[in-house]
């Protein structure tokens, strides 16, 4: 094999492997501020928010029902956010989120050893219980589903996004 044919199949591997690498998406750190800055990203559009821990094993179950939805459900702007009440390292939150079929999806892993503070700022009333899932209308309104969500719920918010 020529040097040309060598270094043209060397980039080409490597092209291939990074926009295989390009679509997973790494949690970003949630710390001080992380939430408004999240609410910016979105504003206006309509949001899932799904609180999850890798500490949670009914998180752990829900997780690729999640997957399924957003397979089924192309409306649906899903962002995922780890909450552990102690930050988990991030590769563990991506292998997580990889194995349930959601690494393509923005995510967030918290940052701060002290959550309370981040819990705080989510929601004040908040006291860290797993998995929690928050609907966020087009102007802001937050709708909490405590729990193992209802899928057939969050459906039906959904629907009626499409119709504001």
């Amino acid at each position: 094999m020529t040097i040309a044919r060598l270094s043209a199949l060397l980039a080409l591997l490597l092209t291939v492997f990074a926009v295989g690498r390009a679509e997973a998406v790494e949690p970003q750190p949630f710390a001080r501020g992380s939430w408004a800055e999240l609410q910016a990203r979105h504003a206006g559009q309509p949001t899932v928010v799904h609180l999850w821990g890798l500490t949670c094993a009914p998180c752990l179950t829900e997780l690729p029902h999640w997957a399924d939805l957003k397979r089924e459900r192309s409306d649906l702007r899903l962002v995922l956010l780890a909450a552990d009440p102690v930050p988990q390292p991030p590769a563990r939150v991506e292998e997580m989120l990889s194995r349930s079929g959601l690494d393509k999806l923005e995510s967030w892993s918290f940052a701060d050893r002290f959550n309370e503070r981040l819990r705080y700022e989510i929601d004040p009333a908040w006291s860290g219980e797993l998995p929690r899932t928050l609907l966020i209308d087009r102007d802001g309104t937050v709708t909490t589903l405590p729990g193992v969500a209802d899928l057939g719920e969050v459906r039906a918010w959904l629907d009626r996004q499409r119709t504001h």
